[in-house]
Protein backbone atom coordinates (compact mmCIF):
# COMPACT_ATOMS: atom_id res chain seq x y z
CA UNK A 1 0.00 0.00 0.00
CA UNK A 2 1.53 3.66 -0.76
CA UNK A 3 1.15 6.39 2.02
CA UNK A 4 2.19 9.54 2.48
CA UNK A 5 3.98 10.85 5.82
CA UNK A 6 5.51 14.27 7.12
CA UNK A 7 8.87 14.44 8.68
CA UNK A 8 10.14 14.19 11.29
CA UNK A 9 7.66 11.63 11.96
CA UNK A 10 4.51 11.23 14.81
CA UNK A 11 5.01 7.76 16.36
CA UNK A 12 0.88 7.16 16.04
CA UNK A 13 1.42 7.95 11.93
CA UNK A 14 4.99 5.55 12.39
CA UNK A 15 2.48 2.87 14.36
CA UNK A 16 -0.06 2.43 10.94
CA UNK A 17 3.26 1.92 8.74
CA UNK A 18 3.50 -2.28 7.90
CA UNK A 19 6.60 -3.94 6.59
CA UNK A 20 6.23 -4.21 2.62
CA UNK A 21 4.71 -0.18 2.41
CA UNK A 22 5.71 1.84 0.00
CA UNK A 23 5.54 5.73 1.59
CA UNK A 24 7.43 9.05 0.02
CA UNK A 25 8.10 11.27 2.83
CA UNK A 26 7.80 15.31 3.17
CA UNK A 27 9.74 17.07 5.69
CA UNK A 28 12.66 17.84 7.12
CA UNK A 29 15.19 14.49 7.49
CA UNK A 30 18.91 14.62 8.01
CA UNK A 31 21.47 12.72 6.75
CA UNK A 32 24.94 10.74 8.95
CA UNK A 33 26.57 7.82 8.69
CA UNK A 34 28.48 6.24 10.77
CA UNK A 35 31.39 9.15 11.20
CA UNK A 36 28.78 11.12 12.40
CA UNK A 37 27.13 8.36 14.34
CA UNK A 38 30.02 7.53 16.40
CA UNK A 39 30.78 10.98 17.06
CA UNK A 40 27.38 11.15 18.71
CA UNK A 41 27.39 8.05 20.32
CA UNK A 42 30.50 8.96 21.59
CA UNK A 43 29.64 12.33 23.06
CA UNK A 44 26.90 10.88 24.57
CA UNK A 45 28.59 8.79 26.26
CA UNK A 46 31.46 10.86 27.77
CA UNK A 47 28.93 13.01 28.64
CA UNK A 48 27.49 10.63 31.38
CA UNK A 49 24.12 12.05 30.54
CA UNK A 50 22.91 8.68 29.58
CA UNK A 51 19.05 9.05 30.75
CA UNK A 52 18.73 12.49 29.12
CA UNK A 53 16.47 12.19 26.20
CA UNK A 54 17.10 13.91 23.00
CA UNK A 55 15.59 17.11 23.33
CA UNK A 56 17.90 17.57 26.83
CA UNK A 57 21.03 16.40 25.16
CA UNK A 58 20.36 18.49 22.32
CA UNK A 59 19.68 21.78 24.52
CA UNK A 60 22.60 21.15 26.40
CA UNK A 61 24.70 20.60 23.34
CA UNK A 62 25.69 17.44 23.60
CA UNK A 63 24.29 16.29 20.40
CA UNK A 64 23.97 18.54 17.06
CA UNK A 65 20.42 17.87 16.25
CA UNK A 66 17.70 17.33 18.29
CA UNK A 67 16.96 13.08 17.73
CA UNK A 68 12.96 13.27 19.18
CA UNK A 69 10.98 12.43 16.40
CA UNK A 70 13.27 12.81 13.89
CA UNK A 71 14.54 10.97 10.81
CA UNK A 72 17.97 9.95 9.39
CA UNK A 73 19.03 8.86 5.98
CA UNK A 74 22.21 6.88 5.61
CA UNK A 75 23.63 9.13 3.38
CA UNK A 76 26.84 10.69 2.39
CA UNK A 77 26.35 12.47 -1.30
CA UNK A 78 28.53 13.00 -3.77
CA UNK A 79 29.45 16.85 -4.84
CA UNK A 80 26.60 18.59 -6.05
CA UNK A 81 27.52 20.13 -9.55
CA UNK A 82 26.46 23.88 -10.33
CA UNK A 83 22.60 24.39 -9.71
CA UNK A 84 22.40 21.16 -8.45
CA UNK A 85 20.98 21.19 -4.21
CA UNK A 86 22.60 18.16 -3.46
CA UNK A 87 24.59 15.40 -5.54
CA UNK A 88 23.75 12.09 -5.67
CA UNK A 89 22.13 10.72 -2.90
CA UNK A 90 22.02 7.10 -2.55
CA UNK A 91 21.66 5.24 0.35
CA UNK A 92 24.53 3.86 2.61
CA UNK A 93 24.33 -0.18 3.95
CA UNK A 94 23.13 0.62 7.27
CA UNK A 95 24.85 -1.94 8.89
CA UNK A 96 27.51 0.72 9.34
CA UNK A 97 25.57 2.26 11.85
CA UNK A 98 24.39 -1.00 14.22
CA UNK A 99 26.32 -0.35 17.15
CA UNK A 100 25.41 3.16 17.64
CA UNK A 101 21.85 2.65 16.38
CA UNK A 102 19.95 1.29 19.90
CA UNK A 103 21.64 4.15 21.92
CA UNK A 104 20.63 7.01 18.78
CA UNK A 105 17.05 5.01 18.99
CA UNK A 106 16.49 5.56 22.67
CA UNK A 107 17.25 8.93 22.49
CA UNK A 108 13.62 9.92 20.49
CA UNK A 109 14.94 9.05 16.54
CA UNK A 110 11.86 8.09 15.20
CA UNK A 111 12.51 6.48 11.30
CA UNK A 112 15.91 5.77 9.49
CA UNK A 113 16.27 5.25 6.00
CA UNK A 114 19.26 3.40 4.16
CA UNK A 115 19.54 -0.47 2.66
CA UNK A 116 20.17 -3.77 3.68
CA UNK A 117 19.63 -5.49 6.87
CA UNK A 118 19.90 -4.61 11.14
CA UNK A 119 21.07 -6.87 13.73
CA UNK A 120 18.33 -8.21 15.97
CA UNK A 121 19.85 -5.62 18.45
CA UNK A 122 18.79 -2.75 16.47
CA UNK A 123 15.32 -4.85 15.43
CA UNK A 124 14.61 -4.96 19.32
CA UNK A 125 15.22 -1.33 19.62
CA UNK A 126 13.22 -0.19 17.03
CA UNK A 127 9.96 -2.09 18.53
CA UNK A 128 10.80 -0.89 22.02
CA UNK A 129 10.97 2.92 20.90
CA UNK A 130 8.34 2.36 18.31
CA UNK A 131 10.44 3.53 15.60
CA UNK A 132 10.70 2.43 11.65
CA UNK A 133 13.33 1.91 9.19
CA UNK A 134 12.80 1.98 5.73
CA UNK A 135 14.89 1.41 2.70
CA UNK A 136 15.39 3.84 -0.32
CA UNK A 137 16.81 2.47 -3.88
CA UNK A 138 20.09 1.35 -4.23
CA UNK A 139 21.82 2.48 -7.18
CA UNK A 140 19.07 5.49 -8.04
CA UNK A 141 21.01 7.77 -6.08
CA UNK A 142 20.80 10.42 -8.85
CA UNK A 143 17.00 10.15 -9.02
CA UNK A 144 16.54 10.12 -5.33
CA UNK A 145 18.80 13.36 -5.25
CA UNK A 146 16.13 15.11 -7.27
CA UNK A 147 13.59 14.78 -4.49
CA UNK A 148 15.74 16.65 -2.18
CA UNK A 149 14.62 20.10 -2.72
CA UNK A 150 17.16 21.71 -0.06
CA UNK A 151 20.49 20.87 1.74
CA UNK A 152 22.88 22.50 4.03
CA UNK A 153 25.45 21.17 6.42
CA UNK A 154 24.31 22.12 9.84
CA UNK A 155 27.26 20.23 11.89
CA UNK A 156 30.73 18.19 12.08
CA UNK A 157 31.71 20.04 8.28
CA UNK A 158 35.03 18.57 9.07
CA UNK A 159 33.77 15.34 8.11
CA UNK A 160 33.48 16.19 4.05
CA UNK A 161 30.12 13.86 2.91
CA UNK A 162 29.87 12.84 6.47
CA UNK A 163 28.78 15.96 7.93
CA UNK A 164 25.42 16.38 9.27
CA UNK A 165 23.15 17.76 6.66
CA UNK A 166 19.60 18.99 6.94
CA UNK A 167 17.24 18.05 4.19
CA UNK A 168 13.68 19.37 2.78
CA UNK A 169 12.58 16.38 0.76
CA UNK A 170 9.42 15.98 -1.23
CA UNK A 171 7.76 12.97 -2.14
CA UNK A 172 10.81 10.90 -1.32
CA UNK A 173 10.50 7.11 -1.79
CA UNK A 174 11.04 4.58 0.43
CA UNK A 175 9.68 0.80 1.62
CA UNK A 176 9.00 0.62 5.13
CA UNK A 177 11.31 -2.76 6.14
CA UNK A 178 10.79 -3.17 9.53
CA UNK A 179 8.08 -1.70 11.39
CA UNK A 180 7.19 -0.70 14.80
CA UNK A 181 6.19 -3.97 15.85
CA UNK A 182 9.04 -5.88 14.10
CA UNK A 183 7.61 -7.33 11.44
CA UNK A 184 10.85 -7.55 8.88
CA UNK A 185 10.20 -7.40 5.57
CA UNK A 186 13.91 -9.27 4.39
CA UNK A 187 12.15 -12.32 6.37
CA UNK A 188 8.15 -12.33 5.02
CA UNK A 189 9.39 -11.67 1.38
CA UNK A 190 11.29 -14.82 1.43
CA UNK A 191 8.49 -17.09 3.40
CA UNK A 192 6.05 -15.28 1.19
CA UNK A 193 7.95 -16.38 -2.19
CA UNK A 194 8.57 -20.03 -0.79
CA UNK A 195 5.03 -20.45 0.23
CA UNK A 196 3.81 -18.95 -3.51
CA UNK A 197 6.57 -21.08 -5.19
CA UNK A 198 5.36 -24.43 -3.43
CA UNK A 199 1.95 -23.81 -4.25
CA UNK A 200 2.42 -23.49 -7.84
CA UNK A 201 4.11 -26.68 -7.74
Amino acid sequence: MDKHIKAPFDRDEVKKLKAGDYVYIDGIVYSARDAAHKRMYDSIMESGCYDASGTELYEKGIVPIDLNGNVIYYLGPTPAKPEQVIGSAGPTTSSRMDKYTPLILSKGLCGMIGKGKRSPKVINAIVDNKAVYLAAVGGAGALLSKCIKESEVIAYDDLGTEAIRKMRVENFPAIVVIDSEGHNLYETAVTDYLAEKEAKQ
